[in-house]
C-alpha cells in the first residue's frame, strides 16, 4: 500500500494522531478521511459530482460529514460546512452506479455537496472536530496565459458568470477572476488549455451564449536586483509615524523553493532557519523574524523585521503585513505581482499614543515605504518562459532552430532517439513569443515539428523598465494602459518621504 509512506506528504496534521493512522493502515473501520480532488459536471445542468478517494475508514449514503475547505485552520470555523451525503456512486465509465457505501482504498464520486466545495477539500466524520485537513495538490504549471471574455450580447452576463463558476469548478487548473475594471479574466497553463476551456464554456456552461474574446495576456513579476541605495522613509498621513525600509533581491534559488513548498510561513521557524542558514547563508535568528511571506500569504516575497527594540512594534504588525500583502499582488511597475523580493524593516517611529498609530495611518504608509524601497533597488521585470520538447526527423532540425532563434527561443538540448532518425529538441521559449508559435513551427518545417510546451520558469528580462523605448518598457507601458493606470512608471519621490 503506498498510503503507508506517502502518509506523511498527505496529512497536514500530527503523524501520530488517529487520523494518520487511519490513513496509513488504509483502515476501513477507522474515522472517515476522504480528499476531494475535482468536480465532475453531471449530465443534469449545473450540478456536480464530488470526485475523490476514501484513504480511512467507510463513506455512506446519508451520512453527515465535515468538510474542510483549503483554507480552514483546526479549531476554527472558517471555510467548515457540516453537511449530508445525498448519495454516493461509483464512475463506471460512462455510467454512475449507485452504492450503499465505500470503503478505503477506492474512489468515489458524492452527490449534493457541490454547493460547498470549490475545487478541493476534505471530508471527515461530523464528530472528528480534531482532524486536519489533507493537503491540497500542487500543479507543475502556473496558469500564466489570460484572456477577458466578455458577451456580445449583453443580457447573456449572468450566462457568463454562472458559466465561469462552472468552468473554475471542474478544472482544477483554471483561475476565473474579476478585475477591477470589471473584466472577466480567465487564466490557463496555456494557449492549447485555454481555447479548450473556453470551448467548454461557450458550447457546455452557457448554452452556446457567443463570447467575446480578447487577445492573450501574458502575466509577469515584478523584481529588483540590487540592494536599495538608501534607506527610505514614508510617514503616515498625520505625521506622527514613520517607518525605514529597505528592499533587497532574494538569493537565487530562493523563490523556487517558496514555489514548492519547501519554505513556507507553516515551517517550524527552527526548522526553517537551519534551511534557510545552510542553502542560502542567512542568520539563523534572521529568519526568526520573517514576519510575512506575499502575495496571498505564501508568495516568493519576505517580510522580515530588522528593528532592534523598537517600541510598540507588535501593535503594527498586522498593519504592516497587509500592506505587504497589498503592495507584493500589485507592484509599482505596472501592478503586477512581485517575485523574488525582500523587504527588511530597519527601524520605525510611533507615536505613544495608541490612536494615532491604527491601521488607517499605519497600512498606506507601509505601502508607500515598500514601494519606493522597490523601486530604488533597480527594479526589472520577469516574464514566464515555456520549456518547449519538440520531436522531428532530422531534415526538419534548420526550420527548427531557425524558428527558435525568431522567438527568441534557446535550445538546451538535442537528443537523438536510438535507433530512430527522429531527434528530441528542448528549448525554453518565453510565453510572450508562443502564440501561433505552433502554426509557426509547422510551416517552417512543412508539418514535420510537434512542439509540446509547459511553463517552466521566471526569468529576467535584461533591459531596464525605466529606460524609455526599451522592449520592457514598451511591455510595461503596454500592460500600464491595459489596466487603466498612468502612463508612466511612478518616481521614488511620489512614494518617498523627506525628514
Amino acid at each position: 500500500m503506498a498510503q503507508k509512506y506517502r502518509v506523511d506528504n498527505l496529512y497536514e496534521g500530527p503523524i501520530d494522531d488517529e487520523f494518520a493512522e487511519g490513513i496509513r493502515t488504509c483502515n476501513s473501520e477507522g474515522p472517515l478521511m476522504l480528499y476531494v480532488s475535482k468536480m465532475i459536471p453531471a449530465q443534469d445542468k449545473g450540478r456536480f459530482y464530488a470526485f475523490g478517494r476514501v484513504f480511512s475508514g467507510k463513506v455512506r449514503t446519508g451520512q453527515k460529514v465535515r468538510i474542510l475547505g483549503p483554507n480552514y485552520v483546526p479549531g476554527a470555523k472558517k471555510d467548515l460546512y457540516i453537511k449530508n451525503i445525498q448519495r454516493t456512486v461509483l464512475c463506471m465509465g460512462r455510467r454512475q452506479e449507485a452504492v450503499e457505501d465505500v470503503p478505503s482504498g477506492n474512489t468515489v464520486a458524492l452527490v449534493g455537496l457541490d454547493q460547498y466545495i470549490q475545487k478541493n477539500a476534505t471530508l471527515t466524520d461530523e464528530k472528528n472536530d480534531m482532524a486536519h485537513p489533507i493537503k491540497a495538490m500542487k500543479f507543475s504549471v502556473s496558469p500564466v496565459v489570460r484572456v477577458a471574455v466578455e458577451c456580445k450580447v449583453a443580457s447573456d452576463l449572468p450566462k457568463l458568470v454562472e458559466g465561469l463558476k462552472r468552468l473554475s469548478k471542474s478544472d482544477p487548473m483554471v483561475v476565473c477572476s474579476i478585475e477591477e475594471t470589471g473584466e472577466h479574466i480567465v487564466a490557463g497553463a496555456g494557449e492549447l488549455h485555454l481555447e479548450i476551456c473556453l470551448k467548454d464554456l461557450e458550447e457546455d456552461y452557457m448554452g452556446g451564449a457567443p463570447l467575446k474574446v480578447s487577445e492573450p495576456v501574458v502575466s509577469f513579476r515584478e523584481t529588483v536586483t540590487v540592494q536599495s541605495d538608501h534607506t527610505v522613509m514614508s510617514k503616515s498621513p498625520n505625521k506622527h509615524n514613520r517607518l525605514y525600509l529597505i528592499g533587497n533581491p532574494l538569493e537565487d534559488g530562493l523563490s523556487e523553493a517558496i514555489d514548492e513548498g519547501d519554505v513556507g510561513p507553516r515551517d517550524d521557524p527552527k526548522a526553517r532557519g537551519r534551511l534557510l542558514a545552510e542553502k542560502w547563508g542567512w542568520d539563523k535568528d534572521l529568519s526568526k523574524k520573517i514576519w510575512a511571506f506575499g502575495p496571498d500569504t505564501l508568495g516568493p516575497n519576505l517580510f522580515v523585521d530588522m528593528c532592534k527594540g523598537v517600541q510598540y512594534l507588535n501593535e503594527i504588525k498586522d498593519s504592516c503585513v497587509a500592506a505587504f500583502q497589498w503592495a507584493t499582488k500589485e507592484g509599482p511597475l505596472c501592478e503586477e505581482n512581485m517575485r523574488g523580493v525582500r523587504i527588511e524593516v530597519h527601524d520605525v517611529v510611533l507615536h505613544a499614543d495608541a490612536i494615532h498609530r491604527g491601521g488607517g495611518q499605519i497600512i498606506p504608509t507601509c505601502r508607500r515605504a515598500i514601494y519606493a524601497a522597490f523601486l530604488t533597488a533597480s527594479p526589472a521585470l520577469m516574464e514566464p518562459v515555456y520549456l518547449v520538447e519538440i520531436q522531428a526527423p532530422e531534415q526538419a532540425l534548420g526550420g527548427i532552430y531557425g524558428s527558435l532563434s525568431q522567438k527568441r527561443g534557446q535550445v538546451i538540448e538535442e537528443m537523438q532517439r536510438p535507433g530512430t532518425p527522429m531527434y528530441n529538441i528542448k528549448a525554453h521559449l518565453p510565453v510572450l513569443e508562443s502564440f501561433g508559435f505552433t502554426n509557426f513551427l509547422r510551416a517552417a518545417t512543412s508539418g514535420q515539428a510537434f512542439p509540446q510546451c509547459v511553463f517552466d520558469h521566471w526569468e529576467l528580462m535584461p533591459s531596464d523598465p525605466r529606460t524609455p523605448d526599451s522592449q520592457t518598457n514598451k511591455l510595461v507601458m503596454e500592460t500600464r494602459k491595459r489596466k487603466g493606470s498612468k502612463m508612466e512608471i511612478p518616481p521614488v519621490n511620489e512614494y518617498e518621504d523627506k525628514l
